[in-house]
């Protein structure tokens, strides 16, 4: 998926339709390719896979036996632990994703444990534990030069590019680059949305809209990505307003720390203004819906951040951007893609003293024969749903 062409993108649903997203898009020219055993293996023994496979585009998904991975140079091959399940991985089954080739295996938010190193790996051995993020970024390119790994110019992606996590392995792109190592005290199922949504939303809350203690941040679309920003946003001090259609969607982010919770279907900019007494300072699209982006501009007080973390495919219509209101305001229209893995360390840190806690927002957790219900069904019950049983 391209980047620039701005495709389908990881979006988590809420609970009846509105959801976040806000995790995925792969680069130009990405490679199709890896977990398909075209490369030598380093260190570490693999074995035929169990692995959740569709061969046509909204076809039936079933779990099959595969032909075990094998790391590239620079890679390694993962024994997954735990795979969120997220919409993005719907859009590769339903075919709105031409990076996709047939058959395929999705899955791209991940823990699990290094099962093969591949040559020139200096970094990681059999045994390390670990996440990733959802780019795989090549570490050579100008972004990654610049440290901005998560817009690399040759990213690869599992589930998208190649076939994903929703197995028993999965291969994994410049292994030296991508890797996190997973503290002791951080279970697989919490840690894999930290290599997609929460990751997500900690960047786009932290580091892109730069949230201050105090400040009112609304947050539009509470799935995966959108509850993640709400705890967030409440940690740094944040007054928080969750906007959705669901409301047990709007249950679970009040428990997460909003202060107020607003049904997507009234008229949220008026809902958002009254509330906060002008306006937000910050607001986020963490749908991705042409609806949600303009509810989230309007829902700004003056000079106030509009965050998109939810990208917007062509197939859902544009966006119809009020930009005479961008002007008039002076407000900031930001964009915010994922989070590179040299990133972590902070996010890590925050979770280790307590100050962040992704365990609640994983509300499900399934066996592999459970994910092609999960998946066809994705968005209906809040939360996150996570396979650890394979």
């Amino acid at each position: 998926m391209s980047h620039v062409k701005h495709r389908s993108h990881c979006v988590d649903a809420g609970a009846d339709g509105l959801a976040d997203g806000g995790c995925r898009v792969a680069a130009p020219g990405a490679a199709v390719r890896g977990g398909r055993g075209d490369h030598t293996a380093a260190p570490g023994k693999l074995h035929p896979v169990r692995a959740l496979m569709f061969d046509s585009f909204a076809g039936p998904l079933r779990v099959e036996t595969l032909s075990d991975p094998v790391p590239a140079p620079g890679g390694v091959v993962v024994q997954v632990g735990a795979s969120g399940i997220c919409r993005s991985d719907w859009h590769a089954w339903q075919g709105h994703d031409p990076d996709v080739v047939l058959p395929h295996v999705p899955g791209h938010e991940l823990a699990g444990t290094v099962a093969a190193v591949g040559g020139g790996v200096t970094r990681w051995s059999v045994g390390d534990r670990v996440t990733v993020p959802f780019v795989n970024a090549c570490g050579r390119c100008a972004q990654c030069a610049a440290g901005e790994h998560q817009v690399c110019a040759r990213q690869t992606q599992p589930g998208f590019t190649h076939w994903g996590s929703l197995a028993e392995y999965v291969a994994l792109d410049a292994a030296d680059v991508n890797l996190v190592a997973l503290p002791d005290g951080l279970d697989d199922t919490t840690a894999a949305a930290l290599g997609c949504r929460y990751a997500t939303a900690f960047r786009a809350v932290t580091q892109v809209a730069r949230v201050r203690a105090g400040e009112w941040v609304a947050v539009h679309g509470c799935g995966g990505v959108g509850l993640s920003a709400v705890q967030i946003a409440a940690a740094a001090g944040a007054r928080v307003v969750a906007v959705d259609v669901s409301p047990g969607a709007l249950e679970l982010a009040r428990a997460l720390g909003a202060e107020h919770a607003v049904d997507g279907a009234g008229d949220v900019p008026a809902a958002v203004v009254e509330l906060t007494g002008g306006g937000a300072h910050v607001s986020l699209d963490a749908l991705g819906a042409p609806v949600t982006c303009a509810n989230s501009i309007r829902s700004l007080r003056p000079r106030g951040r509009h965050v998109q973390v939810g990208l917007l495919p062509p197939a859902q219509g544009r966006a119809d951007v009020p930009m005479e209101r961008v002007i008039a305001l002076e407000l900031g229209v930001l964009g915010s893609h994922g989070m590179a893995a040299h990133a972590y360390p902070e996010l890590l840190g925050l979770i280790a003293a307590g100050r962040l806690d992704p365990r609640p927002l994983v509300t499900r957790e399934i066996g592999l024969e459970q994910a092609a219900g999960a998946l066809a069904d994705v968005g209906r019950e809040p939360g996150i749903a996570v396979v650890t049983r394979f």
